[in-house]
Parts: structure tokens; C-alpha cells; sequence
């Protein structure tokens, strides 16, 4: 007899199981941290607004011209450094049936999420917050600072030339000291790895080790496209009043089931010295 075999995975679905692998589960690609990782300085545990004394200017000595002449007077001024709280939050509403039919821990999840968005947020807000609509102001928006213009607008590629200046710029204000580092976007670390030092040197700006002049190099895309930073980042200051609060609310949308998580974080930033940063770029991002 000839038999027709004809079963088939596409006819009989119905047949077949899945293998649900939630032990595997894969997780979103994020930035890496930058200035957190540059070493940034954190105070944490805060209660009240922080007001931290500085001296703006040091006493100066001078020769006395004549033997008997008075000596002239000198003193310091003083400054203040402030962090006032300023908060940042994100919530997730979960549904009644997605939390009793997932076979993910689905609230450990969300919370894992939301801690970690708010994370790079407070980040990035060290880095280049605005100042403005309740952000803290980052280092590119400070004013003081130091600048290398790279060029034309739009240009991302700095000459080793200019990555040294950027160094020199501490240098001249008495701030080559702490953490060093260059931060630099991907794609701008990229570009220098085949960028040579000089002209037929096979010595390329980002160096063996990852290094760039010597010195410590992050990349995370947390950085603009265009920007180069280069600093001693334990002279910024990222203040945090409390811990991360996560609240469960089960109460606000009760008539439908639904659960709110909601996380809320308050911080501030602040910069030691200006000085001890610098950014390149193009003079105008």
C-alpha cells in the first residue's frame, strides 16, 4: 500500500508546544554611565538644602620695598557652592492579568527598569543638564568652563593637537589633579582609533590600552555626538536627598485591578570648580 504522509508543523500547530525560556529573559541595550563612572563625588543621606563654603580668591604677598615699610593688606573672599532638591520619577501601571498570568517576576522587573532609567537620567543630568524646567544644570551648562573649538560645525573629528589642549586648559588653572578622564561618544572614540597622532606615525590618538593622552578614556553615548569632555570628576557633585522611593499603589485605578509603580529620586548637581572641566566640540552644540 502507499501511505500519504502529510502532517506538517505549519497544518497542525495545534499539536505543537512552546518553550517559554523566562530564565533567559533579554534585557533593553542602555547607555553607559558616564560621569558616575568618571568617579563624580556623591553626597548622599541629604535632609535640608546644602550649602557648601569655598574661597573664591586666596590672599596675595607682596615684597615691602623698604625696610620698615608696612606690609599691604591682603585677604580672601569667599563663595558658596549650592544643591537645592530637585525630582525625578517615572511610574509603570501593571494590569490585574499581566501580573497573575506572566511567569516573569513582573513587578521585580518594572522595578529593576524604572531604577535604572532613573539612574542614567541623573546621569545625563550631570552631564548636560539644562538648568531650566526643574533639571538640575550639568557641566556643559555651566558657566566658566573651558572650551576647544574643534571647528566647523558639525565637525566630530579633534586633532590629537586639540584633545591636548584640552588637557593644557586644566593645566593653565591649577586643576590638572583627581580624577582625569576624557568621556567620548562612539562614535567619536571610533573615529580616533584610526585617527594618527601625526602624519605616517602608525600612532593613533585613542592608544593601546584604550588611553587618550595618557589618560583614562570612557565612552558612553551618554555623551552628544559632537562632544568631547576632559576633567578631574571628582569635582562634581551629584547630591541625593533620601534613597529611591518605589511605592506600589494599588488603590488609584482599584476599580480595574491595575498597580502603579511609581519611582521617584531627589538630587542635585553641582561643580567644585568650573575650571576643572573642559568640553570640545564644534563652539556651537
Amino acid at each position: 500500500r502507499n501511505w500519504t504522509r502529510d502532517l506538517n508543523t505549519t497544518d497542525d500547530a495545534n499539536a505543537l508546544t512552546e518553550d517559554f525560556r523566562g530564565g533567559d529573559f533579554i534585557d533593553v541595550l542602555r547607555n553607559e554611565s558616564s560621569v558616575m563612572q568618571a568617579g563624580a563625588r556623591i553626597l548622599d543621606g541629604l535632609e535640608s538644602d546644602v550649602k557648601i563654603p569655598k574661597k573664591a580668591t586666596a590672599s596675595a604677598a607682596a615684597w615691602l620695598a623698604t625696610e620698615g615699610a608696612n606690609v599691604a593688606e591682603s585677604e580672601p573672599t569667599f563663595s558658596q557652592i549650592s544643591l537645592t532638591p530637585k525630582d525625578l520619577g517615572a511610574f509603570t501601571e501593571v494590569t490585574r492579568r499581566m501580573i497573575q498570568q506572566s511567569t516573569l517576576s513582573i513587578e521585580a522587573l518594572i522595578r529593576d527598569d524604572l531604577a535604572q532609567a532613573i539612574a542614567l537620567a541623573i546621569d545625563l543630568a550631570a552631564l548636560s543638564g539644562s538648568g531650566s524646567s526643574g533639571q538640575p544644570t550639568g557641566i556643559k551648562n555651566t558657566s566658566g568652563i573651558n572650551a576647544v573649538d574643534f571647528g566647523a560645525s558639525g565637525d566630530v573629528t579633534p586633532t590629537f593637537a586639540q584633545v591636548v589642549e584640552m588637557e593644557t586648559k586644566l593645566g593653565e588653572d591649577n586643576a590638572l589633579s583627581g580624577n582625569l578622564a576624557y568621556i567620548a561618544p562612539a562614535s567619536m572614540y571610533g573615529y580616533l582609533k584610526t585617527t594618527e597622532k601625526a602624519a605616517n606615525t602608525a600612532q593613533f590618538v585613542v592608544e593601546p590600552g584604550g588611553t587618550m593622552n595618557g589618560y583614562k578614556t570612557i565612552v558612553s553615548n551618554q555623551c552628544a555626538a559632537a562632544d568631547l569632555y576632559f576633567a578631574n570628576w571628582s569635582d562634581v557633585l551629584i547630591g541625593m536627598w533620601g534613597g529611591l522611593d518605589l511605592l506600589v499603589d494599588p488603590y488609584t485605578n482599584s476599580k480595574a485591578g491595575t498597580i502603579l509603580i511609581r519611582a521617584i529620586q531627589t538630587v542635585d548637581v553641582a561643580v567644585r570648580h568650573p575650571v576643572s572641566f573642559c568640553i570640545g566640540n564644534d563652539g556651537g552644540s
